[in-house]
C-alpha cells in the first residue's frame, strides 16, 4: 500500500506543483509551452531519425508535443511534463490544448534524464479517448516506441497498427526498466488562462470554439513538417 501511494505522488507531482501558481504565471506558462512546442516541432523536421514520424504525421488524427519530459529514479521512478495536443480536422491544425504526462513505476533502475516527446495519434479512437477521459497510454490507447534512424523505409509505416507512436529526443543518463503507463490528463488552469475563460479540450481540439492567434506559429511549424521530404 506505500508502495502503491508513492507511484501515485510521483504520477501527480507535476499537476499538483502547478496548481498552486498564479494566473498571470500560468498564461506566461501557456505561451511559453507553446513556443517550445513549436521549437520542438522545428528539431524533429530537420532530425534525419525521425524520417518515419514525418511519415506517420501525414494521416495522423493529432499530435501531443511536450517540450520537456523530466525522468528520474533510483529504484522507484516517475517522470513527468506539460505539453500541447493538436488535432487536424479538414486539412487544418486546431487550436493547442495544454495537458500533463506523469508515470511512475518500479524496479531496478537509477540516472535522470530530460527528453522532448512528440505522441504521434494515428486514431480517431486515441484522439477521442483523451479528449473524454484521463488516460493510461497502453490501457486506455494502445502505445509503442516509434521506429527512429535514417534507415528506416517510409514505406514501413503503412503496416503499423498502433494508436499512438511515441517519440522522443534525450539528454541525460537513465538505466534500466522503461516507464509505462503513462497518464495524459487536461491541463485546465492553463487552457482557462490561455483562452480566457473555462474552456474543454473538446471545445478548443474539435469543436473549435475558441482560438488564441499566438499559436499561429506552432500550426504553422506543423504544416512545415508535413511538407518536409521524409
Amino acid at each position: 500500500m506505500r508502495m502503491h501511494k508513492t507511484l501515485c505522488a510521483l504520477a501527480l507531482f507535476v499537476g499538483v506543483a502547478v496548481g498552486m501558481q498564479s494566473p498571470a504565471v500560468q498564461a506566461g506558462e501557456a505561451q511559453d509551452l507553446v513556443d517550445k512546442a513549436e521549437m520542438t516541432v522545428n528539431a524533429f523536421r530537420v532530425d534525419p531519425d525521425m524520417r518515419s514520424m514525418r511519415t506517420l504525421m501525414r494521416r495522423a488524427e493529432g499530435v501531443l508535443i511536450i517540450p520537456q519530459v523530466l525522468k528520474a529514479g533510483f529504484f522507484i521512478g516517475g517522470e513527468g511534463g506539460t505539453g500541447v495536443l493538436l488535432t487536424r480536422q479538414a486539412g487544418r491544425w486546431s487550436a493547442p490544448a495544454f495537458y500533463t504526462m506523469g508515470a511512475g513505476s518500479i524496479g531496478l533502475q537509477f540516472g535522470a534524464q530530460a527528453s522532448e516527446v512528440v505522441l504521434v495519434f494515428m486514431t480517431k479512437r486515441a484522439v477521442d479517448a483523451v479528449l473524454f477521459n484521463k488516460v493510461k497510454l497502453g490501457a486506455d490507447a494502445s502505445v509503442a516506441a516509434g521506429p527512429i534512424g535514417a534507415g528506416v523505409e517510409a514505406g514501413t509505416t503503412t503496416n503499423f497498427r498502433e494508436d499512438v507512436y511515441s517519440y522522443s529526443k534525450s539528454k541525460g543518463l537513465f538505466a534500466g526498466a522503461s516507464l509505462e503507463g503513462a497518464v495524459l490528463d487536461a491541463r485546465e488552469s492553463l487552457n482557462r488562462e490561455y483562452y480566457g475563460r473555462n474552456v474543454s479540450p473538446e471545445d478548443i481540439v474539435f469543436k473549435n470554439r475558441v482560438d488564441n492567434r499566438d499559436a499561429d506559429d506552432l500550426r504553422e511549424a506543423l504544416n512545415y513538417l508535413l511538407r518536409a521530404r521524409s
